[in-house]
């Protein structure tokens, strides 16, 4: 029999966005499976591809068709989910199928890495031919299987569970490895090698004897010194004389720096237990439905996620939950590992290339039931998922900028279809889309009014920045903040002061000549770094050393204009020289689990204020916060974006949900120079449905989403001409190819206009219902591909883009 593999090749490229028809061979056709990656022969080199099906004829003649070159997996890397999702993602992202199947796996299985075989089991059960491969060692090589022609072997000791494969990362030449001492397994041996030993040396025959009764075990040697009493010096001289070897075995990194403890659930107030009975009961009646939890800060949304997950664990199911940011993962891990212990699993970018490969094949081999992460966690390789969960479903974050651009609630939707489970979008503060298809019953919306434990909400102060001017006060605090601050100080409560900006200062000017530090490569002002004392470029990390005279016109009359972290803890330290003082921004958190730190220290009470941008704005639960500060709620009211306003209303009333969680009451105190704004006045007392209303209202009349859905195109190139020819082609060539109900905005300068050196232009599509979209964005695409793309133009589609 004929078997022919299909093969999606790891090459981007539009002409190859295909499967490729293969041979199978002989000696692999009980081995290959679908999901499997191979090494296929494509023009003159061999290259990685996945096998997404596999058949029994093809249409081209065998003889053209040429042999898979090496099969990389017994085990399939990809379900047949994932490579229906792969489709799925091609057509609704527009993307390459490689890429949608690249993103669904962690990047060791793209990095160099080998393939171990490690025994699970009692050696005497394996076939002959498979224990002259292990001889006395309990991790093989997988190449030597592939050497001696073992892998039919090698694959039916895989499905009695007697071997696994592991994948050892080459990363920077460092396994996770422990040393273990491996004690004979032949009871004649140790007795015979006891009886040579000297009577002087006591403590080598006692070490043997201690040995006889743990015959084979593999233990570590701290534990050896401990129960029998001996030295390492006297475990060397026994080994020296064959009673035992010492090995290497590869361990699981941890991510995990501290211990939990178990807690309880918590009692549920009646808003939570009719939540959870609707998620239950979507459960057990096996539902894809969408629920919209909508509950205000401090209304227990996690409890009702870790009760629904409880009941999806007893059904013998699995759980997702994703988080917006890095910096909420801690928090909510250990809130998920004070409840499910090991069960737990943890997939986020602050990981090491290891780390994210341990955790991905503890899902992978089935050790964990419960995946908590950020948005690339909702590919988590589960085969039974029983809900997934969406916390903060408003943020940006979850919708991926590069190619494939999905966003992770789309993703998660289609794979609670696939399981026919519920999926849980939780928010204080839910996007306008999400709220409105909850109005429209697209999806099911669930509200907690309350506070879980009946705390008021905290009293809210805003303070119109142009009056403290008027008055006198040019300090970035106002003199309320500044008393309440004082106050907090000497009651020993904590303050949270949340700034929208990183760096010491926004930008750098001449006083003189008026010029502002630019970037090099793009059309953006450069940010001041105090810490290194250099200018740089947020979006390329162009970088220079601050000048000391204007690059114009030669002026020392060089300042520092706006208002960074850094500039912010300087002040405060001037002001309150007693206050202990923890900064969390993009600067402070490049080292791997500083985050974690930093959170960590403040909640055990190390420091008074906690200054931070956005990262800190939500998921921090600590008792001792009373008071927190906003320096600039305008910052994100005058971005030019359509969103401007809910996300400013959105982070406001998030950061506001920090205080006052516990016992002891809260105070906010929102500094701002638009007071009288909707997004500020609402924030105050954190009235999503009055905002809702009149957002929806602005949005119909300048007709957005959810009114309209968008499409962005962005055409870039190095020369500024040709880029703005192009987009110009671009737009001619939508207009002639979509009907009149389609309205094409465009072709534009994009917001910052030049980025890395490239010149960028785009156009917009709005639309309520046009069915030819994406094959004409694909037949765009297409031309753009096989022509555009000779003469240097980059071309990107992103539908439902979350900037413009």
């Amino acid at each position: 029999m004929t078997l022919v593999a299909e093969v999606i090749v790891d090459v981007a490229a539009y002409p190859v966005d295909r499967p490729f028809d293969y041979l199978v061979p002989d000696d692999m056709t009980t081995l290959i499976e679908c999901g499997s990656r191979v090494k296929v022969p494509f023009g003159p080199r061999n290259v990685l591809g996945f096998v997404v099906l596999l058949k029994e004829s093809t249409d081209i003649p065998l003889e053209k068709i040429k042999p898979v070159s090496q099969l990389l997996d017994i085990e399939p890397v990809l379900t047949n989910e994932m490579l229906e999702l792969a489709k799925w993602l091609k057509h609704e992202t527009i993307c390459y199928e490689i890429d949608a199947l690249q993103v669904m796996l962690p990047s060791a299985l793209r990095a160099k890495y080998e393939k171990m075989v490690t025994l699970q089991a009692d050696i005497e059960l394996l076939p002959q031919s498979l224990k002259e491969i292990f001889g006395n060692s309990s991790k093989v090589n997988y190449k030597e299987f592939e050497k001696n022609n073992l892998l039919h072997e090698l694959k039916h000791a895989l499905n009695e569970k007697l071997v696994v494969i592991e994948n050892v990362v080459k990363q920077k030449g460092n396994v996770k490895e422990v040393r273990k001492v491996q004690i004979c397994n032949d009871l004649n041996k140790l007795l015979e090698i006891q009886n040579h030993i000297s009577n002087r040396a006591k403590k080598q025959k006692q070490l043997v004897e201690w040995m006889q009764s743990h015959v084979g075990e593999t233990i570590e040697p701290n534990t050896i010194y401990e129960e029998a009493n001996t030295s390492s010096q006297v475990l060397q001289a026994v080994i020296s004389l064959g009673a035992a070897t010492f090995i290497h075995e590869e361990v699981y990194r941890d991510p995990f720096t501290k211990k939990v403890e178990k807690k309880d659930f918590l009692d549920l107030t009646d808003e939570q237990s009719t939540a959870l009975e609707k998620i239950v009961l979507s459960m057990k009646q096996k539902q894809s439905e969408t629920f919209l939890l909508h509950g205000i800060t401090g209304s227990g949304k996690t409890e009702v996620y870790l009760q629904a997950i409880s009941q999806c664990l007893n059904d013998g199911k699995e759980a997702i939950v994703l988080v917006p940011e890095i910096s909420l993962t801690p928090q909510m891990t250990e809130r998920f590992r004070s409840r499910f212990g090991e069960l737990v699993a943890v997939m986020h970018s602050g990981l090491s290339v290891g780390e994210k490969y341990d955790e991905w094949r503890k899902v992978h081999e089935g050790k964990v039931k419960v995946v908590v992460g950020a948005r690339s966690a909702v590919f988590a390789p589960f085969e039974n998922v029983g809900i997934i969960i969406l916390d903060e479903e408003h943020e940006s974050t979850y919708k991926q900028e590069d190619s494939p651009r999905y966003h992770a609630r789309d993703v998660a939707i289609w794979r609670s279809k696939f399981h026919h489970c519920p999926v849980i979008l939780g928010s204080a503060t839910p996007s306008l889309e999400s709220f409105a298809r909850a109005k429209k019953n697209v999806y099911t919306l669930l509200t907690l009014r309350e506070r879980a434990l009946k705390q008021s909400l905290p009293t809210v102060q805003v303070v119109d920045m142009r009056e403290e001017l008027q008055k006198g006060n040019r300090s970035m605090f106002s003199r309320s903040l500044m008393e309440s601050i004082e106050v907090r100080l000497q009651k020993k409560e904590q303050i949270v002061l949340f700034l929208n900006r990183r760096g010491y200062s926004s930008f750098v000017l001449c006083r003189d000549c008026g010029t502002v530090l630019q970037c090099e490569n793009c059309d953006i002002s450069l940010t001041y770094h105090r810490s290194s004392e250099k200018c740089k470029c947020h979006y390329c990390g162009y970088e220079i050393s601050v000048p000391k005279s204007c690059p114009q016109c030669e002026s020392d009359h060089i300042r520092f204009f706006g208002t960074g972290t850094q500039k912010v803890e300087e002040e405060l330290s001037k002001l309150f020289p007693e206050a202990r003082v923890l900064r969390m921004d993009v600067d402070t958190t490049k080292v791997k689990g500083a985050h974690e730190q930093i959170l960590q220290a403040f909640g055990d009470g190390q420091a008074d204020i906690l200054l931070g941008t956005q990262m800190i704005a939500k998921g921090l639960d600590y008792p001792n916060i009373t008071l927190v500060g906003v320096l600039s709620a305008d910052t994100s009211l005058h971005l030019p974006d359509f969103r401007s306003a809910e996300k400013t209303f959105q982070l406001l009333t998030q950061v506001s949900g920090r205080a006052g969680r516990h016992e002891k009451a809260g105070e906010v105190v929102i500094q701002t120079y638009t007071p009288e704004h909707y997004a500020i006045e609402l924030s105050k007392s954190q009235e999503y449905g009055p905002f809702y209303e009149r957002e929806m209202l602005m949005r119909h009349q300048a007709g957005y989403p959810p009114y309209y859905y968008l499409a962005l195109i962005q055409v870039s190139h190095e020369d500024v001409m040709m880029a703005a020819e192009y987009a110009g082609k671009t737009v001619e060539w939508l207009r002639s190819k979509l009907s009149f109900n389609v309205s094409i905005i465009g072709p534009t300068a994009s917001g910052i206009s030049r980025l890395q050196n490239r010149y960028r232009y785009q156009c917009l599509i709005k639309y309520k219902i046009e069915p030819d979209l994406i094959p004409t964005l694909m037949q765009l695409i297409k031309l753009y591909r096989s022509d555009w793309i000779k003469k240097g133009i980059i071309l990107s589609v992103d539908l439902d883009p979350t900037m413009i």
